[in-house]
């Protein structure tokens, strides 16, 4: 009686999984355009890996030149390897910079500056989950806020006569729902050195707002540019970075029912593939997308 009554509530529960599955897939947003890149030149932050990886791996199928922009140049290397052999396309690169570094993002982006004659997409994409306690970066800031938004900011800003002159181009800012954490943002007060330092998850969610808040100032500094910029929520798609970091139970059970029941890379890349290529978003800018919409 009792092994019947657990095989009964597994099998509901599968049932279960395989049905929200199946929804949230379905119902998922997908890029359809058909736009070609020969000639255009785009850049993917934190390419090594998930929906970076996935973004990197689209354009270079249109025909783009791809720089992957990536912390880890080793594993990079492999990953660009791979998307030459599956695309065709032999103009993709890697360059290192780590977000959290400022000096890293200088040099990158003066590497670019002298080594580049155009740049059509940019796509901040690299970042990293919440820490559970406040660390600093060597340049004193908060490391969470420091990859994900800090790095990404001065980044875009030293690109930023670059992607005027290639006009039209388009900056893709890579946030997340979980800005709907935040229930305030001390802008004064970043670093934590006033205000208790907050669980990781609300970290994680102050980095996310800022990259939707800067991509908002952005867009009304550039009107008239004819360089556009949005941010996006890729949706709930399980990648590394659900295991990088620290973790604890509540982050282990998330994971597991990312695993089991989100996106993978590929889906979860289309709405940044979307905004870096889509013919319909042409003069968009300012705005936040999830599912392509």
């Amino acid at each position: 009686m009792v092994c019947c009554v657990v095989t009964t509530v597994v099998a509901a529960v599968v049932v279960l999984i395989l049905t929200v599955k199946f929804i949230y897939h379905y119902q998922s947003g997908r890029c359809t355009s058909k736009t070609r890149l020969v000639g255009k030149t785009a850049i993917v932050t934190g390419a090594s890996a998930g929906i970076g990886k996935e973004t990197a791996r689209d354009l270079a199928q249109r025909g783009a030149r791809v720089i992957l922009a990536c912390r880890n140049v080793e594993k990079a290397e492999r990953v660009a390897e791979d998307i030459k052999k599956t695309t065709g396309n032999t103009d993709v690169v890697v360059r290192e910079v780590d977000t959290s570094d400022l000096t890293s993002v200088r040099k990158f982006a003066e590497d670019i500056l002298r080594t580049e004659t155009a740049l059509h997409i940019l796509v901040n994409n690299a970042g990293m989950s919440g820490m559970k306690k406040r660390k600093l970066t060597a340049d004193g800031l908060e490391v969470t806020m420091a990859t994900n938004h800090f790095g990404h900011f001065l980044l875009t800003n030293m690109l930023l006569g670059l992607l005027k002159t290639s006009a039209p181009s388009r900056v893709v800012n890579v946030s997340s729902v979980a800005h709907h954490f935040c229930s305030s943002l001390d802008v004064d007060d970043l670093n934590f050195e006033k205000n208790p330092f907050p669980k990781s998850l609300i970290v994680y969610g102050h980095s996310k707002l800022a990259n939707i808040l800067f991509t908002k100032e952005l867009s009304e500094k550039l009107r008239g540019t004819d360089v556009t910029a949005n941010s996006v929520h890729p949706g709930a798609v399980y990648t590394e970075i659900m295991w990088k970091g620290e973790t604890n139970l509540i982050k282990s059970i998330f994971a597991l029912l990312v695993w089991l029941m989100g996106k993978d890379e590929k889906l979860g890349a289309q709405t940044s593939i979307y905004l870096a290529v889509s013919e319909e978003v042409n003069n968009v800018t300012g705005k936040y997308y999830v599912d392509c919409k």
